[in-house]
């Protein structure tokens, strides 16, 4: 399906909701989308070697978070490369290898602070053909980190996946594994044939510490206190729609059926 205008798109959902399920979906349905993930720049980055990812990986390997600062220019050269954000006369294009001066600096033991500021979201142009679409993974997380975006580009759509905690706790939490060969069964709908035992093998099957109960429970506490001042923030610029379903089959149509109406060719 043709869009009409670019899509500039995040999706927000707590973990075991399905957004890469629905993001797979939209890639497929929409080809003029793109998917840039901040987790995807940032290995890029380090393993290219650029002066921001010598930096970034300096900080990961001491334990240490990657600053807000250097995500934000990590997506703000990948759009200016695509050529979907355009500096205007005077400002600076950056590329992955740029050897620029406000690049060239950085050390792998500089303050990430010490970095220049980022230009104003008067100094770019956005690009606003149908081509330039993507869905932001991984960014923003709170709304400060959406302040900060809105620095670089408007984002005009995001969608809130809701389903129910229960259904979530339920759908990870009756998962269970058979570890050498990876298969997986759930005892709501993909019973093993004898309870926790592999059919194939007959050995017994184990549960990732991390799908326990009270794991999920911590999780998913946590992303509600993170997740309402972003929602609101998004709410207050008039983007926020939320959906509503108990599985990622259920969601997908009203999802597409949204996006279409704002974004696709009538």
């Amino acid at each position: 399906m043709q869009l009409r205008r670019a899509a500039r798109l995040i999706l927000v959902g707590a973990p075991g909701v399905g957004k890469g399920t629905q993001t797979e979906r939209m890639l497929k349905r929409y080809p003029q989308l793109s998917s840039i993930s901040s987790g995807d720049l940032l290995r890029d980055n380090v393993r290219q070697r650029t002066p921001l990812g010598i930096q970034a990986d300096s900080l990961m390997k001491t334990g240490q978070l990657v600053p807000d600062n250097m995500i934000l220019r990590l997506i703000r050269n990948a759009l200016t490369t695509r050529g979907w954000l355009i500096p205007a006369s005077g400002a600076e294009t950056l590329t992955l290898n740029s050897s620029s001066t406000a690049t060239s600096h950085i050390h792998a033991d500089s303050d990430p602070s010490s970095l220049p500021p980022l230009h104003a979201r008067e100094d770019y142009d956005y690009s606003d053909d149908p081509d330039a679409s993507f869905i932001l993974d991984g960014f923003p997380r709170t709304s400060d980190q959406a302040t900060q975006l809105a620095d670089l580009l408007p984002i005009n759509m995001v969608i809130h996946i809701h389903t129910p905690t229960s259904i979530i706790l339920d759908r990870i939490c009756n998962r269970w594994i058979h570890a050498p060969s990876g298969r997986v069964y759930n005892t709501t709908y993909n019973k093993p044939k004898v309870d926790k035992v592999d059919d194939v093998t007959g050995e017994a099957l184990t549960q990732r510490d991390d799908d326990k109960p009270e794991v999920w429970e911590r999780r998913l506490k946590q992303f509600g206190e993170t997740s309402a001042p972003l929602l609101e923030h998004y709410d207050k610029q008039n983007v926020l729609w939320t959906v509503e379903g108990n599985s990622s089959d259920e969601i997908t149509p009203k999802i597409f059926e949204e996006f279409g109406r704002r974004f696709g060719v009538h």
